[in-house]
């Protein structure tokens, strides 16, 4: 993009970096996303099944569901705690190179297998891949977007999470129908042209000024930051922003090399056991439910055209969102979680007393509009929260070990609570 010409201290260049790197958010929610409709799908049933019923019918089991959607969340546990030694030993820009790779490989297992084992292996190597993604680009825009709408910018990777649901909801909607094969394999394989967008990409984008700083390479820093606030090196709020990164560089080379242990101890620790308590009850408000058993569920309950519904509620999703951009900023991190807390609390308190005592279409219509509802209350606030604040939070010296165990914690309450707990309610 150094091609293109922009005006001297133009904030374009950094807002646009972090936007591109926000595809790694639209992988992350496709591929979190794909798998609510593929379960649903008539021909995945056929063709992955190993089992039939009374009637003679293919089905999936419960645990076999329950393996597809959690192998997923296990291997992103693998990616997110091994995160931090990629992002400081080959950097921030190659680890995003080598995550959108492992993911493309994924993929291609899982386009390619005709049984369950591969497509279970190609998961498990997508999930490292989104694993590595969810650390590695948060890092990244923290690293390099401008300080006054650093927030935003961490915002947009949650904004392209939604989108990327969105997508595969829209894909899936309109091959879900199909007798063939292409019915799950076209939304899978098209996940594709993400991950290969996003590495080469990376091929042509500065490394982070922070991460040269802490190697000790400051000319490289200099002219990385150069290019993302489009000004000349020698320019002087380029040295003043490039000052003050090496002073809190030196601050904390004088406290030492980070030790996994320091993460725990006095204010690092606090910050640590914040961030990965954000990530844990982002994931306990049940929002993945929705975005993994979704369509399954509705169409247990009898809810009419549940692909459908799935689309609408990914639609909320990702409307939603947009306004929360402008309200982390105006209104400020803890309000806004606070009030998304509360928010999602009454919907699930009156979806539960309404599902226990009324007919089931009363429950249903109830169930569909609260449900839209909590949606929107999380997209604002939750949605964009946990990885804002996560992304803000930790000094240079400890943040990618920090954002490691941060996002670790994310998926495996994924993994634990969503993945293995809720197929009972669906099958």
């Amino acid at each position: 993009m150094w091609w293109i010409s922009f005006q001297e201290g133009s904030v374009i260049p950094g807002i646009i970096v972090g936007c591109f790197v926000a595809i790694g958010g639209l992988i992350f929610g496709w591929d979190t996303g794909n798998i609510n409709g593929i379960l649903a799908m008539d021909s995945f049933i056929r063709d992955y099944a190993t089992n039939v019923d009374a009637h003679g019918r293919p089905y999936i089991t419960a645990g076999q569901s329950s393996l597809i959607v959690s192998i997923l969340s296990a291997g992103t546990v693998i990616g997110s705690l091994t995160a931090n030694f990629w992002a400081d030993w080959i950097g921030r820009r190659w680890g995003l190179i080598l995550s959108s790779t492992l993911f493309t490989v994924g993929v291609i297992l899982q386009t390619l297998s005709t049984a369950l084992p591969l497509f279970i292996i190609g998961r498990m190597i997508t999930g490292i891949g989104v694993g590595l993604i969810s650390v590695m680009v948060p890092l990244y825009q923290a690293e390099s977007a401008p300080r006054w709408i650093r927030g935003s910018i961490i915002g947009c990777y949650q904004l392209s999470i939604t989108i990327g649901l969105l997508l595969t909801t829209i894909i899936s909607n309109a091959t879900h129908s199909r007798t063939d094969t292409g019915a799950y394999r076209i939304p899978i394989s098209l996940q594709a042209i993400l991950s290969v967008t996003l590495a080469v990409g990376m091929l042509f984008l500065p490394e982070s000024p922070r991460f040269l700083v802490k190697r000790g390479h400051p000319e490289a820093a200099t002219l990385a930051l150069a290019k993302l606030r489009a000004l000349p090196r020698d320019h002087p709020t380029l040295q003043e922003e490039l000052e003050e990164i090496e002073l809190f560089h030196e601050i904390e080379c004088d406290l030492g090399k980070a030790t996994w242990k320091d993460c725990f101890r006095g204010n690092l620790g606090a910050r640590l056991w914040t961030g990965c308590g954000l990530q844990a009850l982002q994931q306990l408000t049940g929002i993945n439910f929705i975005f993994y058993y979704g369509t399954t569920y509705f169409k247990t309950n009898g809810v009419s055209r549940p692909f459908v519904i799935s689309l609408i509620a990914n639609i909320v999703n990702v409307v939603a969102t947009i306004p929360g951009l402008y309200l982390v900023e105006k209104a400020g991190r803890a309000p806004l979680l606070f009030i998304g807390a509360l928010g999602m609390g009454f919907c699930q308190l009156v979806i539960a007393v309404v599902g226990l005592t009324t007919s089931t279409d009363v429950a249903n219509k109830v169930l569909i509009g609260l449900t839209c509802v909590y949606i929107a209350f999380f997209a604002m606030t939750w949605g964009l929260g946990g990885w804002i604040v996560t992304g803000e939070i930790f000094p240079l010296r400890v943040r990618a070990k920090s954002m490691s165990m941060t996002a670790a914690t994310n998926w495996i309450v994924n993994w634990a609570l969503v993945s293995l707990t809720t197929p009972s309610v669906c099958f």
